[in-house]
């Protein structure tokens, strides 16, 4: 198990702060006071669900969710847990102890191999987060990454695979055309561009906190940008929202009011309306440190509510090439269609 964990963690631990970039959002709907726009069970009638998220932009979908249910205002008892890292989660997800929780998409496939089969993923909750900075004029493309020397972090992770795929796409040996020097925490990747030039892959909501204490940074290109580029009708799938396969199955009318509780958050936390409370609760809840960050980082982010069989085409062909990129990097084997609730 320490040696299961410890995999889980190398793959993951990027994404505890890691899971913005740009996307579509969905129009905001009207939403009553109390309920995310979903009509609440009868008090006897609710279900206690127990919900992790990690501290960091993969839970900033569920913040208005979150707070209804300190106010005790859910469509059912939900209970949340904030955890600091993946490594304080991931055990009690495979034990089945949390119901629902929040995890890059490639680790929800490792905990399905793992598990054999018992979780699912409900949805997407974030696409790419990952943009390139430089500190200097230099790079403009990919392609002008040839010769650098590039700060990363997510070694073992989706960035690495990502950035790998991306340079051999434009023609890059990422062993041979470049140096590239992984860093454990995206804080120190940017510290070093703050101290002189360089070029770095950095996840919101660090892209945002360092251009504004650096203004001689700038973002060279960003990864979704990059990606859609290739054609290939794919998307960086980097978070995703999973459920035990069993409380599900047990659960179903529960399940569903989440979905739609969860989709009215994804939409309470993209509009321009409400972006003053969606920041106050990140910070709040210690999503984001700082309000000023968070109202400028939460538009740039990948919040996105991907379901069905939309959910099965954009993240099964990522996991596709994650698999073809290393295996191990979504538990040795592609999950099979139960992975995917509710797709038809």
């Amino acid at each position: 198990m320490k040696k299961f964990l410890s995999l889980l963690l190398s793959l993951a631990l990027v994404f505890a702060f890691a899971a913005c970039g740009t996307a579509e959002a969905p129009e905001p709907s009207a939403t009553p006071e109390n309920t995310v726009g979903v009509p609440a069970a009868d008090a006897a009638d609710k279900t206690d669900i127990k919900i992790a998220v990690l501290k960091g932009p993969t839970a900033l979908g569920a913040l208005r969710i979150m707070d209804l249910a300190e106010k005790g205002q859910g469509s059912d008892n939900y209970s949340f847990t904030l955890a600091g890292s993946p490594d304080e989660i991931l055990g009690s997800i495979i034990k089945g102890e949390f119901d629902i929780a929040a995890v890059p998409t490639n680790v929800a496939s490792v905990l399905y191999n793992k598990t054999e089969g018992e979780v699912q993923i409900l949805a997407l909750n974030t696409l790419g987060v990952l943009y390139c900075v430089e500190n200097g004029e230099t790079v403009n493309s990919v392609a002008d990454l040839k010769g650098k020397t590039l700060y990363c972090v997510g070694q073992g992770a989706t960035p690495e695979y990502a950035l790998k795929y991306l340079l051999t796409k434009n023609g890059l040996d990422p062993e041979k055309d470049l140096s590239i020097e992984y860093k454990a925490e995206a804080a120190e990747a940017a510290a070093l561009l703050a101290e002189g030039e360089g070029i770095a892959v950095l996840p919101q909501p660090f892209v945002t906190a360092a251009m504004a204490k650096n203004d001689k940074l700038r973002i060279a290109f960003d990864f979704n940008e990059e990606w859609e580029k290739l054609g290939e009708n794919s998307a960086i799938t980097m978070g995703c929202v999973l459920v035990q396969k069993k409380f599900a199955e047990e659960n179903p009318e529960a399940v569903e009011r989440f979905l739609k509780a969860y989709e009215e958050s994804v939409n309470f936390a993209n509009s321009e309306e409400t972006l003053p409370q969606a920041a106050e609760l990140a910070v709040k809840y210690g999503v984001i440190p700082a309000a000023p960050i968070a109202e400028k980082a939460i538009p740039k982010c990948s919040i996105v509510f991907i379901a069905g069989d939309e959910m099965k085409n954009v993240a099964g062909q990522f996991l596709n090439i994650l698999f073809e990129a290393n295996p191990a990097s979504v538990g040795g084997k592609l999950p099979q269609e139960d992975f995917y609730y509710n797709a038809k």
